[in-house]
């Protein structure tokens, strides 16, 4: 379940995982992959040198609200409209509350949902620049401070809510992880990822 988070820009944004079986967050409007989120701050973490860090964020930006779909109505089963409409018809909210967890196989699903979400929007880039010396994060038109872009790392560490099955984690998750214990300094400095 996508949960609420600070940002400069816009307030309280929704981020998030929006269905246990796929590997997509959403960041309000924006959709992307967590395999690439990751692999984006893995490439963050890796970096050696000071200066301008800029990296690129493959999204779909979906403009309209009723294209996006009623999450709550989709969990419930009794609105199923838009792209998150169409994603629940595919994979269903589990009926068991104990099945209710983030699946870390949810990139086999990926192409599934790719071929969902182009019906409503394309992919764009989007830039994620770290400026330094004022201590935030950007994604796309989405700005952070470095303790609030943190916590969407951490979010995604923990499977979200409501955490990863098993407590088993992907391996893009683990390797991310891996590259900013390599690294905390700058924009890792303090993170802490509790099991």
């Amino acid at each position: 379940m996508p949960l609420a988070f600070d940002s400069i820009s816009h307030g309280t944004v929704a981020f998030g995982f929006f269905n246990i079986d796929s590997d997509m967050l959403l960041l309000d409007q924006y959709f992307f992959f967590a395999t690439e989120f990751c692999k984006n701050i893995s490439k963050m973490a890796e970096r050696k040198k000071e200066g301008p860090l800029n990296t690129y964020l493959q999204a779909y930006q979906i403009p309209y609200p009723e294209d996006i779909g009623d999450l709550m109505g989709a969990i419930h089963g009794i609105h199923y409209k838009g792209f998150i409409g169409e994603v629940y018809i595919r994979f269903p909210f589990p009926k068991r509350p104990e099945e209710f967890k983030q699946k870390p196989d949810g990139l086999k699903n990926r192409a599934i949902v790719e071929d969902i979400i182009t019906k409503y929007a394309g992919p764009i880039q989007i830039p994620i620049p770290v400026d330094e010396e004022r201590q935030e994060v950007e994604i796309g038109a989405y700005r952070f401070s470095w303790d609030s872009f943190q916590k969407l790392i951490k979010y995604v560490w923990r499977g979200g809510y409501p955490r990863w099955k098993d407590e088993v984690r992907p391996d893009y998750v683990l390797d991310m992880k891996e590259k900013i214990e390599q690294n905390r300094c700058g924009l890792f400095e303090g993170i802490v990822f509790e099991e």
